[in-house]
């Protein structure tokens, strides 16, 4: 019997795949119920902002010193940690921004269309990007025929889930979900 451990990074992943899932959603439920519909998607973007810096500032922060780390920060991994998180915050800002621009144009099953688009876009742009910096053995000849076919499938799932999505039930969608599960306050 294979060690446990083995599967760490598969539970990890696992771990990303439910909470990203679940991004999307509770984004456009926190954009709506921020009941802006002018500034409702900065002010959720503000929030997230604030959620990175608690999870993604003070955790490290707190293990770094639980665990005595040295504070050096080479450069190199310094200058593209920064960037990998500035990424990441601009495609979270885009995400509100779609969400915000489809469910505009009446579109409630904004979450579904725009997350479907980018978990089945993001994984071709790794695929691609991490060729470019580390091209296959034989050189891009060498590329098989099933990943071709994976990209292909990734691209075309996308497309299928958004085209055929079911249609949500009239007087639901993120607004009804967002009032009854947010806290009442008074204004």
């Amino acid at each position: 019997m294979e060690d446990m451990n083995s599967y760490s990074w598969l539970l990890f992943a696992l771990g990303t795949v439910l909470t990203w899932g679940l991004y999307g959603i509770f984004l456009h439920m926190g954009q709506v119920g921020m009941g802006d519909p002018v500034n409702g998607r900065y002010k959720a973007f503000l929030f997230v902002g604030v959620a990175y810096f608690l999870t993604a500032v003070l955790a490290p922060l707190l293990i770094l010193i639980a665990r005595g780390s040295d504070w050096s920060f080479p450069g190199k991994g310094l200058w593209l940690s920064l960037l990998a998180g500035i990424l990441g915050a601009i495609g979270a800002f885009c995400v509100l921004l779609s969400l915000g621009a489809l469910f505009a144009q009446g579109n409630k099953s904004a979450p579904a269309i725009v997350m479907s688009i980018i978990f089945a876009g993001a994984p071709i742009v790794n695929a691609i990007v991490s060729m470019v910096m580390h091209p296959p053995a034989g050189g891009f000849a060498g590329i098989r025929w099933q990943f071709v076919l994976g990209i292909l499938m990734a691209a075309l799932g996308g497309y299928l889930v958004v085209k055929f999505k079911p249609d949500p039930a009239p007087g639901g969608g993120a607004e009804k979900v967002a009032s009854a599960t947010l806290p009442k306050t008074s204004e």
